[in-house]
């Protein structure tokens, strides 16, 4: 629902903020009216993403509502990025940081801001919102941290339990269209082609860089705030959804941070709460205004009073629904001392409280490249393609151990953890670990997951090869989840070598031998709370209305599955094509498409590839550009290869190409 009273705010449609270096970034702001005559507190976002148009609805409704509730807001794009000058080069680099600093800074001193600043963002805003509390920039008051991660190796797009992650490809590919375009002639003027030229030829191969650092190596550590959790002093509010892929974030920092904190975790993919699915979607925007006024305005508003954790418990749901059911509940401190740990022994006749005599097998597996085809994307954004569907078309190819029917309720809230006995045939190799609802209809339903690269089973900085064929203890972390198990469903644990292409897979197929007599689940089981009932319903969405806006060409999308039984090659084919629609408001027609392709033949690990396409348009007038990249990565036992390519044309002209072929040395993974 859109809020009326657009006249109760000013739009700054573009302001400049110079850096000491003499770089100077675009911000937007919005105000209500007469701030500078009352200062105010103010809230930045701070992203790449471009303010002037593939974010210009987005930001209307989230900066416009915070205006219009009391509160300066200021959206910045990155040097580089949008129409700020300069190159971007990678993420979260210590320019970026630095800048940041200084842009708070500007922000604390202008006459329409009574000095105090908060920070908001999702994904790449939640991280330097982190980041940036961790430099303690004395404005800075509160954060509010959405989607993000405090570990950059082992809970962001790139690596996972040390298994190179496919949205490594896809999202490097996402940011090597977005380095692509120009900024708006009608904001920099006649030195708009100049700018663009010098993004086009400086901002670099990211997948390169990060496919350089396989290990949790200083690259990484830096940005991740998990580093020195003290550093952090100002009070953060960390948010995210099951369906995302940041969710454990949001449980470690309310563990380890020492400042006022509190986490809230719905259903959603990886979106905002007051947009993202599934449902439901709540008024998140009202609940970042109460945070904002306890620690900008320092209003006693009783959210000391509230727990420190709010989680959607889900229900029982079919694997092809839309919706989560279930309900919100409340935990008065993290982690929580009334949950307790469950342990399931995993056995040859299926997953058992009481192992009995059955527990000393040894059960093999060597799974299909097939397995994951279904699992749905490691970062949802729980449009209707990107979810994970019946995971019976995957355990077929895993080895999988089933609980009897639940006798009573079972409710979980926390991590899950696989405690495997295994040996492997191949010095490198991975598990892949799901954990999956049975209901009474046989429909088996995903819950959550793990990955684990072998090489990585005593730390991400120093991997070391499996012996083939000793014995090895393992935990496979899996996601952190709130799952209520009625009584009557069944549990399963489902244990496979290859989750392609959510992971992309060891140097050569590799068998696992677990040994059940070592092996089980450990859930973390949560008893009813009396603090559930207390929990306040969130509401129906609210913003500020967004520009006015003409759709030209509809979005479509597909996540098809396809199987050539003539040449035995399996593909996973992504339309994500947002569409083309016109900014009427500023007259600039914006499209934008995306094409991803993995595939693999005859279940052969060389014949591995990932294939992303990105087109971006931009027309206004006789002003007419696009920009298509293309990445290709591909593998062999030792190397990783990327062919990578960027094409950007004004009306019919190419004027800029570039080309890469870069082989990188595969390090234990």
């Amino acid at each position: 629902m859109h809020e009326s009273g657009a006249a109760d705010i000013e739009v700054i449609e573009n302001t400049w903020i110079a850096m000491s270096d003499g770089c100077r970034l675009a911000a937007k702001v919005w105000l209500p009216v007469n701030a500078a005559n009352r200062p105010i507190p103010a809230i930045l976002e701070y992203i790449p993403y471009r303010k002037r148009d593939f974010k210009r609805i987005r930001d209307c409704e989230i900066h416009g509502f915070f205006a219009r509730h009391g509160y300066a807001a200021v959206r910045v794009d990155l040097r580089g990025s949008g129409d700020s000058e300069g190159v971007l080069s990678d993420e979260y680099l210590p320019q970026e940081l630095a800048d940041g600093v200084e842009v708070i800074r500007w922000i604390a001193t202008q006459p329409w801001c009574d000095g105090r600043v908060g920070m908001i963002g999702i994904s790449w805003g939640g991280f330097n919102g982190l980041q940036i509390a961790a430099l303690q920039s004395p404005e800075l008051r509160a954060v509010i941290t959405v989607c993000s991660s405090d570990d950059r190796y082992t809970d962001d797009v790139h690596y996972m339990g040390g298994c190179l992650l496919t949205d490594n490809l896809s999202w490097a590919s996402v940011m090597l269209s977005y380095n692509s375009c120009p900024p708006d002639p009608e904001i920099v003027g006649a030195r708009w082609r100049d700018m663009w030229l010098q993004r086009l030829d400086g901002s670099g191969l990211w997948l390169q860089n990060w496919l350089e650092h396989q290990r949790r190596d200083a690259f990484w550590r830096h940005g991740s705030v998990c580093e020195d959790f003290a550093a952090i002093r100002c009070p953060v509010f960390a948010v995210s959804g099951w369906a995302d892929g940041y969710c454990n974030t949001v449980f470690r920092l309310l563990r380890n941070l020492r400042v006022p904190r509190k986490g809230l975790v719905g259903p959603w993919g990886h979106k905002y709460p007051h947009i993202g699915g599934p449902g439901p979607s709540i008024d998140f925007l009202s609940e970042c205004v109460r945070w904002w006024d306890r620690w900008l305005k320092e209003i006693d508003n009783g959210l000391d009073d509230e727990p420190m954790l709010r989680a959607w418990m889900q229900d029982t749901v079919s694997p092809i629904s839309d919706d989560r059911p279930g309900r919100w509940v409340a935990e008065e401190d993290w982690p929580s001392a009334r949950i307790g740990n469950e342990t399931y022994s995993l056995t040859p006749t299926g997953l058992h409280r009481d192992a009995g005599e059955t527990a000393g097998a040894d059960l093999s597996i060597r799974s299909p490249l097939s397995v994951g085809l279904f699992a749905g994307k490691w970062c949802s954004y729980s449009e209707s393609t990107d979810l994970p569907t019946d995971q019976r078309l995957e355990d077929g190819g895993s080895l999988t151990f089933d609980s009897p029917p639940l006798p009573e309720d079972l409710e979980i809230l926390g991590q899950p953890l696989v405690e495997l006995e295994l040996s492997a045939n191949r010095p490198q190799a991975m598990v892949a670990v799901r954990l999956s609802d049975i209901g009474p209809d046989g429909t088996v339903t995903l819950v959550t997951y793990g990955l684990l690269n072998l090489s990585h089973r005593e730390g991400h900085a120093q991997p070391q090869p499996v012996v083939p064929g000793e014995r090895y203890r393992v935990t496979v972390r899996l996601n952190n989840v709130g799952q209520r198990f009625p009584a009557g469903n069944r549990i399963r644990v489902a244990v496979s070598t290859s989750y392609w292409p959510l992971a992309w897979p060891s140097p050569e197929p590799a068998t696992l031998t677990i040994h059940t007599g070592g092996s089980g689940l450990v859930l973390p089981v949560r008893p009813e709370s009396g603090l559930d009932a207390g929990m306040y319903d969130l509401g129906a969405p609210r913003t500020a209305a967004g520009p006015p806006t003409t759709l030209l060409t509809p979005a479509h999308r597909e996540w098809t599955v396809l199987f050539n039984l003539a040449t035995n090659e399996a593909v996973l084919q992504v339309i994500d094509n947002d569409g083309r629609w016109r900014l009427d408001d500023i007259g600039l027609a914006i499209g934008y498409d995306v094409n991803e392709r993995y595939a693999y033949c005859n279940d052969d690990y060389t014949t591995v590839c990932g294939e992303v396409t990105n087109r971006r348009s931009f027309e206004r007038g006789d002003w007419s550009i696009a920009t298509t990249t293309r990445t290709i990565l591909t593998s062999t036992s030792t190397h990783f290869r990327i062919h990578a390519a960027v094409d950007a044309y004004e009306g019919e002209d190419r004027i800029f190409s570039r080309n890469w072929d870069e082989t990188i040395a595969r390090d234990n993974m």
